[in-house]
């Protein structure tokens, strides 16, 4: 679809981090305002600027934005491939929805997903949105997408210390060697979400050169759970801005039920409340368990979003 006039469509560049970043801020306020205006826009430029420097993508060939007439950012969106599949997404700034940007901005997403998917034939291509978004369900439904998942972002203020608690009777939690752990904190996280919506194995070498090829990435706040030497769950952690995240936490079967995914994930935040990090964030599949183990620990849900695929 053709842009309207003086609307203009280009690749970004580094320097258009804070504008883009901008956008999503605004389209907060609108799409989210409770949210927004108690400080929980989870898509800011720390992690703008975090996906920017991901493996595998590149702004040239895999990311666009749109300028109106006063060549300010109104429009932004992604593709990349995350094996087998490609995942996108995307916002327009509220001010110019409804005039053809969104879908000028998915046409290049598409054929961009098109040559990323050219013979797999398994694979599929996958939006982002924010849920409730009736408008971009409407683009998207259009181009023979289909709703399959809702995911939740999931917050806590940290209010002061947070008291680890001891570990389950026989269960150890340390930090990560990396220069020996981190195959183990693959096998762990891999063989814990082997039953969850949509888990794909991945080999070590890609495994390890996704989480650990960003700026984000500190093995000090990676831990292991083991119980006489042999893992029983593993968390992985970073730091982008001010905010904490909790990235994969999985524990293995024969250790469920015993608080293992609670102690690990007490300790995750006691260590990024010594770091002086006073917010912690996770993204959770709605329909995953965890979430009464986040509930209970005090984390609470700030922003909702789904996925849709043909």
């Amino acid at each position: 679809m053709d842009l309207p006039a003086a609307y203009e469509l280009r690749a970004p560049n580094p320097g258009d981090l804070e504008a883009v970043a901008a956008v999503f801020a605004a389209a907060a306020l609108v799409d989210e305002p409770a949210a927004a205006a108690a400080g929980h826009v989870v898509l800011d430029a720390d992690f703008l600027a975090d996906e920017w420097q991901r493996a595998g993508f590149a702004l040239a060939t895999d990311a666009w934005v749109v300028t109106d007439g006063t060549r300010a950012i109104v429009g932004y969106a992604q593709a990349m491939l995350e094996e087998p599949n490609v995942e996108a997404w995307g916002i327009v700034h509220p001010a110019h929805r409804s005039r053809g940007v969104g879908s000028a901005l998915l046409d290049r997403v598409e054929e961009r997903a098109s040559a990323l998917m050219a013979g797999r034939a398994s694979a599929r291509f996958r939006f982002v949105i924010t849920a409730g978004d009736a408008a971009a369900e409407a683009l998207l439904r259009a181009r023979g997408l289909r709703f399959v998942r809702h995911f939740w972002h999931m917050e806590i203020h940290l209010a002061g210390p947070v008291d680890p608690s001891p570990s389950p009777a026989g269960i150890e939690i340390v930090p990560i060697e990396p220069s020996t752990d981190l195959p183990v904190v693959h096998s762990v996280i891999d063989e814990a979400f082997a039953d969850h919506w949509d888990h794909q194995p991945e080999p070590f070498d890609q495994w390890a050169e996704e989480r650990t090829g960003t700026p984000s990435y500190d093995p000090t706040l990676w831990l292991l759970a083991t119980e006489g030497g042999r893992p029983a769950g593993a968390l992985t952690g970073s730091v982008l801005g001010d905010r904490g995240w909790v990235g994969d936490l999985g524990v293995l079967a024969a250790y469920r039920g015993r608080g293992v995914g609670t102690a690990l994930l007490r300790r995750s935040l006691d260590t990024f409340w010594r770091r002086g990090l006073r917010q912690v964030v996770l993204s959770v599949d709605a329909d995953n368990q965890a979430t009464a183990l986040y509930e209970r620990v005090g984390l609470m849900v700030v922003s909702r979003w789904d996925i849709w695929e043909r």
